[in-house]
Order: C-alpha cells, then sequence, then structure tokens
C-alpha cells in the first residue's frame, strides 16, 4: 500500500489543504491532487469498467496516472464549483459540462471501500441548518432558540419576544454580485421594527442572541477533538468580520460537549466537522453550526499542526485490510 496515493479533491490555492498535503509527502505518502470543474476534460482523462470484473480504471491528468482500484483514500475539500449548464454557449457545452459532472465527479465519489473525508454526500446531508439544529438538540447540545420563517408576522414576533435576536443565512455566506465579486453575508443583531414584508421573498434565520464572552471553534477529526477558544478585541458579533481582532488559544472540552460531538458525526456519518459554539458567562457552550468543511487553519499553530496531523493519519491509514 506503500505506493497507493490519496486524491485531493480541491482548488488551487486551497491553503488549509495544502498543510495536509505537506503532512503526507513528509511522511512519504504519495497524494495527487485534483480540481473537477477546472481538469475534466482538458487536463484529464478517466476510464472505468463495471460489470463482471470488479470496478476498475484509469484517471490520468497532465502529471499522473492514477490506477482507481490503487487509491488508498479521497480528502474532499473545496473543488471548483462547475458552471452552470443554461449558461453554455452552445448545446453541445452544456451537455459535456453535464456529463463530466455527473461523470467524472460520479467515478470520484463512487470508489468502493475507500473513506473519503468526508464524503461530498454526506457533507450536503449535513449541511442542512435545520437538520443540525435538531440533531443537536436531540443529541444534548444547548441549542439557541431559532425561529426560520419568510412570515413577516411571525419574525416580527418572535424578536418582539426575546428583545435582540441575530439574523443569519439559512445557507451559506457568500453572495456574487453583478460585478463577479464574492461578498459576505455577516451575522447581525436585528429589531422587531426593522423586519418589513421583504421577508416574505425567502426563508430566514432568526435566532436569539445568546450573551457570550467568546467563541469555540472545534475541529473534530474521528473521535480525535481540537477546542480553540477565539476572543475578538472590539464588539464584533461575528467574529470572522475581521480576523485581525481575534485571539486564538486551546481550550479543554467539557466532557458533555465531547460526547455530544462524536454522537453528531455518527448521525450524520461524518469523520471531520468543523463546530462553532458560544461560550456565555456561566461557560455553557451553545451549539450554533457545524461546517462539514470548515477551517481550521487560523487557530494557533500548534493546534494547525496536530489538525493537519489527525487528518493525515486517517488518510494515510485508508480503508481497513
Amino acid at each position: 500500500m506503500t505506493d497507493s496515493p490519496v486524491l485531493v479533491i480541491t482548488a488551487l490555492g486551497d491553503v488549509t489543504a495544502d498543510l495536509v498535503l505537506s503532512e503526507l509527502y513528509g511522511r512519504g505518502v504519495p497524494a495527487v491532487r485534483l480540481d473537477p470543474a477546472v481538469d475534466f476534460p482538458e487536463h484529464a482523462r478517466m476510464s472505468v469498467r463495471v460489470g463482471e470484473a470488479p470496478f476498475t480504471g484509469d484517471l490520468s491528468t497532465a502529471s499522473r496516472n492514477v490506477g482507481l482500484s490503487a487509491v488508498r483514500s479521497v480528502y474532499w475539500r473545496r473543488p471548483t464549483p462547475y458552471g452552470d449548464p443554461r449558461q453554455s454557449e452552445s448545446l453541445q457545452r452544456r451537455f459535456a459540462l453535464e456529463q463530466s459532472r455527473a461523470g467524472y465527479t460520479g467515478m470520484l465519489t463512487a470508489l468502493p471501500e475507500v473513506p473519503h473525508v468526508n464524503h461530498p454526500t454526506r457533507n450536503r446531508a449535513a449541511d442542512h441548518k435545520l437538520a443540525q439544529l435538531g440533531t443537536a438538540e436531540r443529541l444534548g447540545f444547548s441549542v439557541p432558540e431559532t425561529l426560520i420563517t419568510n412570515v413577516p408576522r411571525d419574525a416580527r414576533a418572535f424578536a418582539a419576544e426575546h428583545g435582540t435576536v441575530i439574523y443569519k443565512p439559512v445557507h451559506g455566506v457568500h453572495l456574487t454580485g453583478e460585478d463577479g465579486r464574492n461578498r459576505t453575508i455577516r451575522v447581525r443583531p436585528v429589531h422587531a421594527d426593522e423586519l418589513d414584508d421583504s421577508i416574505g421573498l425567502c426563508p430566514h434565520l432568526f435566532q436569539v442572541c445568546v450573551p457570550k464572552i467568546a467563541d469555540i471553534r472545534l475541529a473534530a477529526v474521528g473521535d480525535r477533538l481540537f477546542a480553540t477558544r477565539i476572543d475578538t478585541a472590539g464588539d464584533h458579533l461575528d467574529w470572522r468580520q475581521d480576523q485581525r481582532l481575534i485571539t486564538c488559544s486551546p481550550v479543554p472540552i467539557p466532557c458533555g460537549v465531547r460526547e455530544a460531538v462524536e454522537r453528531f458525526l455518527r448521525a450524520f456519518e461524518l469523520t471531520f466537522g468543523a463546530f462553532d459554539f458560544a461560550l456565555d458567562g456561566s461557560g455553557r457552550w451553545w451549539f450554533l453550526e457545524c461546517n462539514p468543511n470548515g477551517q481550521w487553519a487560523f487557530v494557533d499553530e500548534p493546534t494547525i499542526r496536530a489538525i493537519a496531523s489527525a487528518l493525515a493519519d486517517i488518510l494515510q491509514k485508508g480503508a481497513p485490510t
């Protein structure tokens, strides 16, 4: 198995993946980096056979040839999204784009008995806020009172009942403007008198504002958990607004939180998850969300190295023999 490669599925410039790749290379573990929407079909080729023989085939890039039956594991990070087929210049190009997504990406997700961190179908299933919050509450996390609605009357009543509440998107935080630039939708406080009938356009997520003294980012890698306390200089509700103002330090994990995190991973069949908590003055950890493919390369250096090593351990091990 020494020659079996790890496939790393991500876009160029993913510094988080670079840390894991560096750890794998340092151990002498071969790895092949792929970005399906960019590589295929111009820079990559594939052939797969399924039938009487086991699942076999080859994947070729500009620099490597990989036998699919030899793949050790897959680290599924953040590949470039495929374009919208409806915006393709020609019918032929639209067809090719749809077939590439289904064929090339489908091949990478169908490798039999190859562990994925995480499998993209598991990421998608775990990426729904309502599923997360409902599961978290059932598993014993402390969850702030939350309303998801597109009924203006209900939103105003919720805000009036709880005073200041926070707004966050139901899904995603980035919005592409007409100029093509990405804009981030920040978590922010709202009051009942701000909420007008435009809420009816789509569901919105409102949540009771936890009186927090710090934030916690917890990276779970299998049964190994790494928690970081994030303190922000200034009065910023969302620490991501300006990461120059944050200080990161390792923090012990309460036993109840540890057990709930492990149950959450099992419930969604995840190997990795980046959990966000709000820490209040009594020491209570309030579950906010879990990003099944979240970032961790911004925390303190020793924790970064430990997380990269833990991920490399799983990827290097591959499937049980």
